[in-house]
């Protein structure tokens, strides 16, 4: 038998377009043999129905080929073109330009940038563009790959920073006494004359979004922020200083679940004075202060938004599990083999093979297969756990709802018509 199939696959208005241009079968020979006392007189109606047999064979399999085609066209075209990130943003997945294709994949471009979910909020506008680069993957058996530009960090940074949501007014940090003018006396003595034993906020504002860089093998930002130092006068807030901060910090890439997450580290800083009404500043006694108000108060701030992730536009259904990251020139590439198991048997296991995480391929299986050794009282279920087995009396059905949610299959146990032989 052969089967020829011609698909067209076009972008139309950000969603994908699938149709069957020309769908063809060929059954070149077919063999029916039947046995039995009259066998001979219905193999000669078969036989002489040859021809007609096949050709319903043909037409039925040109049939169903388009009914299936018609379906993944309609999940195509369903797909969403919005991933909601949080309360604030989402990430436009509409799909742009052609569909790439080549002779054993299939490459899809979405436009990738983030997105206010609020109409109040601007988009960005960074003169982002597509670009046709391949991935470079290391391991050739890996079947899924998705590149990120830096164009849709730096969205992300620009919308956030549009959204006022990168401003800060900090009144605790680890060490207490640099909010008060007392911890500052031998920096900025003037500070101190001035404002005795006063309570101080740090009023941090960055002056322009962050600016994400990758190249080989690195990912980093630069970060301008604007830190005031502000004095506490009864109901007064009173802004003495001004220091102009210039942060680069490099990042580690990793994934977590479905979502790409990073984590940040200073690099160097560099400051200035801004301005100041308790005189000049001598910057080389407050570098150390600032120093220490970066890595215990600026970066985990940041490092706790970042481990949240970025959702990548995974299949619904598919989880990431042995996955690659690349980085290279202006983009991150994260690579994965996706496996979807039809049937998985267990074999030999207590009934905690399904909590353990380990196990997490054969639970997506649309079939899973367990057994359980003993069937009647001549065997404790403690005895049957100790020893690596299932036992029948455990509360399988309990246990298996509780899963449900864990489970690609429908549950079904097979609990029924089991008696004890003393029964």
């Amino acid at each position: 038998m052969e089967v020829e199939l011609k698909l067209g696959l076009e972008n139309q208005e950000g969603s994908l377009d699938l149709k069957l241009k020309d769908c063809s079968s060929s059954v070149k020979d077919i063999s029916i043999k039947l046995d039995g006392g009259a066998s001979w007189l219905y193999q000669g109606i078969i036989d002489a129905f040859e021809e007609n047999i096949g050709s319903a064979v043909e037409n039925a399999i040109t049939k169903k080929l388009g009914e299936g085609i018609s379906r993944l066209d309609s999940y195509l075209k369903s797909l969403p073109k919005e991933v909601p990130v949080d309360d604030q943003s989402s990430l436009n997945v509409t799909f742009v330009n052609d569909v790439l294709l080549s002779e054993s994949s299939v490459g899809f471009e979405t436009n990738g940038l983030f997105i206010g979910r609020n109409d109040s909020l601007p988009i960005p506008n960074l003169g982002y563009k597509n670009l046709k680069l391949p991935i470079i993957c290391t391991n050739l058996s890996k079947m899924l790959a998705i590149t990120l530009d830096e164009a849709v960090f730096n969205s992300a940074s620009s919308l956030y920073y549009d959204a006022k949501f990168m401003h800060w007014i900090v009144d605790q940090i680890p060490d207490q006494s640099l909010l008060n003018t007392a911890g500052w006396r031998f920096i900025i003595p003037q500070l101190y004359k001035k404002y005795p034993n006063h309570e101080m906020n740090l009023n941090i504002s960055l002056s322009s979004p962050p600016v994400v860089k990758i190249s080989n093998q690195k990912a980093g930002a630069v970060v301008y922020a604007d830190l005031t130092i502000d004095v506490l006068e009864e109901d007064e807030v009173i802004p003495v200083a001004c220091i102009s901060l210039m942060i680069q910090a490099s990042g580690l890439v990793k994934i977590n679940g479905n979502n790409l997450v990073g984590t940040i580290r200073l690099d160097s800083f560099g400051m200035s004075l801004k301005w100041s009404n308790v005189g000049n500043l001598r910057m080389y006694l407050i570098q150390p202060v600032m120093w220490t108000i970066i890595e215990t108060v600026f970066l985990p701030y940041a490092n706790a938004h970042l481990s949240k992730g970025l959702p990548l536009p995974i299949i619904h259904g598919f989880t990431l599990q042995d996955a690659e990251i690349i980085l290279s020139t202006s983009r991150v590439a994260i690579t994965d083999t996706i496996l979807s198991p039809e049937v998985a048997f267990t074999g030999d296991t207590t009934s905690d093979f399904m909590l353990d995480p380990l196990n997490a391929d054969a639970l997506r299986a649309k079939v899973l297969i367990t057994e359980a050794t003993f069937l009647d009282d001549s065997t404790s279920v403690e005895h049957a756990r100790q020893h690596g087995h299932t036992h029948i009396s455990e509360d399988i059905r309990q246990a298996l709802a509780k899963l449900q949610s864990k489970l690609s299959a429908k549950v079904i146990p097979l609990t029924e018509g089991f008696k004890s032989m003393y029964s």
